[in-house]
């Protein structure tokens, strides 16, 4: 049975490591454009040095793939999957698909171009706590859905500037709200909905005061209305002055409600309520690991999830199917951030979110 042959752009690791150990698939390629960083891929995973690339149109002439990873940084992700699938490869994006909405609307067409397969890596609707909830929402425990929040707040400021050098780096450029997709990805998979209606809030920059652009901006707040009619909150900082980083969800049914609560100190557990089945709410356990997957894969970072992306990245290419966050959804997770942003800087108006198919 012959392999899919996987390259990967940029530094991270994980994926490289599923894709080898996948029975499917090998990692028979690497790029990056920075040479220690490339080195540090190429020596882990055992490549010779003409399987690594610094220049990524090189890579993809040259290296013969059918698959490629992107993890580059956001500004490069459309423009590189673009490419990839219109040299014929299938392509695993890391999130958000992209930083401009004409980016995302070319990412829809190219994939109806070439028919070839397009994921979004959004490893947060691979949690398995959010992969149950789901099942919870689809089984209609809770009703009707009406109303959810999403809450992520993570400080990266070594990230925004360089400690040291004081050098602005690229998430300076990019809005707190814009990086959506960890908070809005899994709500719009449970509720199986999409965002029709989007207003923001957000400019202040008190915790980097001396820093003017958008990435400085303290925390931005975006609210949505559905196709389905339920309200969606996001709330998102990469500057705050907190520590844990946490992901925090509830929702609101006419039946119950379901909320990750402990998750945000660190530790794994919710609450749910559900009527004619609890007196009073009842705490649940909310693990990011299923514990059925190889004990291995359990200590990658984020659980299993990545685990079980790319087990259901492969199938959709082996059988020819939809992957689960096809490129419609990934944009679909996509714009509202940017969308929200927008819409904060002009007065916190309402906006209109397009949608592409």
């Amino acid at each position: 049975m012959k392999k899919l042959r996987v390259g990967h752009v940029g530094g991270r690791s994980v994926y490289p490591r599923l894709f080898n150990a996948h029975p499917r698939t090998e990692t028979v390629a690497v790029c990056d454009i920075n040479p220690a960083a490339l080195e540090n891929m190429r020596a882990t995973l055992g490549l010779s040095k003409s399987q690594c690339f610094l220049d990524y149109d090189e890579f993809l002439r040259k290296a013969d793939l059918d698959v490629v990873v992107i993890a580059t940084p956001i500004p490069f992700h459309a423009e590189q999957a673009i490419k990839a699938m219109e040299n014929g490869a299938h392509v695993l994006s890391e999130v958000t698909a992209a930083n401009r909405i004409e980016d995302c609307e070319r990412l829809v067409r190219t994939v109806k171009k070439t028919g070839v397969k397009y994921m979004l890596a959004e490893n947060m609707c691979y949690f398995h706590f959010i992969r149950e909830w789901t099942k919870i929402v689809h089984e209609g425990r809770l009703g009707r859905i009406y109303y959810a929040e999403g809450e992520y707040i993570h400080q990266v400021r070594d990230l925004i500037r360089d400690p040291v050098t004081g050098e602005l780096k690229w998430r300076a450029y990019r809005p707190p709200i814009h990086y959506i997709s960890h908070s809005l990805g899994p709500l719009l998979m449970m509720l199986d909905d999409r965002v029709v209606k989007a207003t923001g809030a957000g400019k202040e920059r008190y915790t980097m005061p001396d820093l003017e652009t958008v990435g400085a901006i303290d925390m931005q707040v975006a609210l949505f209305k559905t196709e389905k009619g339920a309200t969606i909150k996001i709330l998102r900082s990469q500057v705050v002055a907190r520590e844990p980083p946490f992901h925090y969800f509830v929702l609101y049914g006419s039946k119950g409600c379901i909320e990750n609560t402990g998750f945000r100190l660190g530790e794994e557990w919710g609450v749910m309520y559900v009527e004619d089945e609890d007196k009073a709410v009842r705490r649940i356990e909310c693990p990011i690991s299923n514990p059925e997957a190889p004990e291995e894969v359990k200590k990658l970072g984020h659980g299993t999830s990545e685990y079980y992306l790319v087990r259901d990245f492969v199938e959709a290419i082996v059988n020819d199917k939809k992957p689960p966050i096809d490129v419609v959804k990934g944009v679909d997770m996509t714009i509202p951030g940017i969308i929200a942003h927008e819409a904060a800087m002009k007065g916190e108006v309402w906006l209109d979110v397009p949608h592409f198919e």
